[in-house]
């Protein structure tokens, strides 16, 4: 069970002054150094280094926008963030191997994918303010390596990418059973579900396509397998409702992916190993973690071109703002 809730007072390093009033702070994760960089979206500095647990890999808001959560994998933790302030609020111990993250969208289920322990984790959220906001309910094995979630508008199935078994997993949450498991490309990574529920796009990091799966019926079919771009790995939504962005890890390429017909329609750089992206609120900045150099990638979506970057941590992953496009 989790342990209560421990302060995390003092934990916060200042790296000069603070981001301005008003404009919301970029979070960095950076894998390898345990901690998170916060970068000022004006002056594109890192202004602060706040430690974490160990492994660091993706960041989530909780439903009440209060808070935004880190899974700290290899230190069995989650640490609570003001997605304003970048101040810790607190740390949730005792949370076994969280490395992928998610809430659903009727805020009743938090769950994990435990990457190196081969299950996912079902809890109950029982909000920012309970003592213990998560109650375990179950654990699902998940072999081999679940990586990436992804939960139906419904919130009636949650749908894991199984890294090193190649599948796809598909979990009833109202019975917490498995509906199907499904073999798919070379080592599966993130995950996006079309906003109708109807079509699940899964990123293969061991080739350069994405494939889609019609998974509205019992079973799942397979759609198309669209070419992307070496090492295929991570989706965040344009905010259109038609076009999601992909990373190619191993091509230094971002794909823009237009699902309405599966095709690629634009694409834009992604130097040194492009990991996770955030699409800032003005709907032309792309912001992109470049894993091999340590570094944030500002992208200018309109010209194509590398606008700035700064020297965050080693091995940097997950990234988030509020200042965002909507996911779709």
């Amino acid at each position: 069970m989790l342990r209560s809730w421990a302060l995390a007072l003092g934990l916060v390093v200042a790296f000069g002054a603070q981001a301005q009033p008003g404009r919301p702070p970029v979070f960095v994760l950076n894998s390898l150094d345990a901690d998170i960089s916060v970068v000022d979206p004006a002056s594109f500095q890192v202004i602060k280094r706040i430690p974490t647990g160990k492994e660091p890999h993706h960041l989530y808001l909780s439903p009440d926008e209060k808070s935004l959560i880190v899974a700290n994998a290899l230190g069995d933790s989650l640490t609570f963030l003001n997605p304003r302030t970048a101040e810790v609020q607190r740390i949730v111990r005792g949370v076994s191997d969280p490395y992928h993250l998610r809430f659903s969208p009727d805020m009743k289920w938090f769950v994990t994918a435990s990457n190196r322990l081969d299950y996912v984790s079902l809890y109950r959220w029982q909000g920012s303010e309970a003592k213990e906001p998560l109650q375990l309910v179950k654990q699902i094995p998940a072999p081999k390596t679940p990586s990436h979630l992804n939960i139906d508008s419904k919130s009636t199935v949650l749908y894991a990418s199984l890294q090193d078994s190649s599948e796809l997993l598909a979990i009833d949450l109202a019975t917490q059973t498995v509906r199907w498991k499904q073999p798919v490309g070379k080592l599966p990574a993130d995950i996006f579900l079309t906003p109708d529920d109807k079509f699940l796009l899964v990123a293969l990091t061991g080739d350069r396509f994405v494939e889609v799966w019609d998974v509205s019926g019992k079973a799942p079919q397979l759609v198309k397998r669209i070419p992307t771009g070496d090492g295929a790995h991570s989706f965040r939504g344009w905010g259109d409702k038609r076009h999601v962005l992909l990373s190619n890890r191993a091509g230094n390429t971002i794909s823009k992916i237009d699902y309405t017909n599966f095709t690629v329609v634009d694409q834009f750089p992604g130097p040194a190993g492009p990991d996770d992206m955030e699409v800032l609120g003005d709907g032309k900045t792309l912001l992109v973690t470049s894993r091999w150099a340590g570094k944030l990638t500002e992208i200018d979506t309109t010209t194509h071109r590398v606008v700035r970057q700064v020297k965050v941590g080693k091995s940097p992953h997950g990234i988030w703002t509020l200042d965002h496009q909507p996911r779709q």
